[in-house]
């Protein structure tokens, strides 16, 4: 009985850890494609558009944006702030697109969303060890 216990337990946690590995990998995928489509057009409202639907439809991003009552204005003030000081790619990386797509990082905008551009980037460079 304890055996059929434990490898029940031990199939729900692998599937658990299959499914969270495909939202990341679906993550990154789209983060990927989005810095190399607007890199050279930050400005374009779509990319806007994009990462809002994203934060509305992924559950973990949804209760944040619920939270902290998110809208697509506060999206579009803080990406606006973040090209100020963080407006370079690195690596996979593009601060002001990346951080709306990670629970701390997009928890953190929200809460903050009057700060100085300057110490949200720097932040923001911080989180992605950059």
């Amino acid at each position: 009985m304890l055996n059929t216990l434990l490898l029940i337990a031990l199939g729900l946690l692998t599937a658990l850890f299959i499914l969270q590995m495909r939202r990341s990998l679906k993550r990154s995928t789209l983060v990927n494609s989005l810095i190399n489509e607007y890199i050279d057009r930050p400005n374009d409202p779509a990319l806007i558009d994009t990462i809002y639907a994203y934060c509305t439809s992924d559950w973990r991003l949804r209760r944040i944006m619920k939270r902290y009552g998110g809208t697509r204005a506060d999206i579009e003030t803080l990406f606006q702030k973040l090209l100020v000081w963080a407006n370079f790619k690195k690596g996979r990386r593009f601060v002001p697109i990346s951080a709306f797509f990670f629970a701390g990082s997009l928890a953190y905008l929200l809460r903050n969303k009057d700060a100085e551009p300057k110490k949200l980037a720097m932040r923001m460079m911080n989180f992605f060890h950059i």
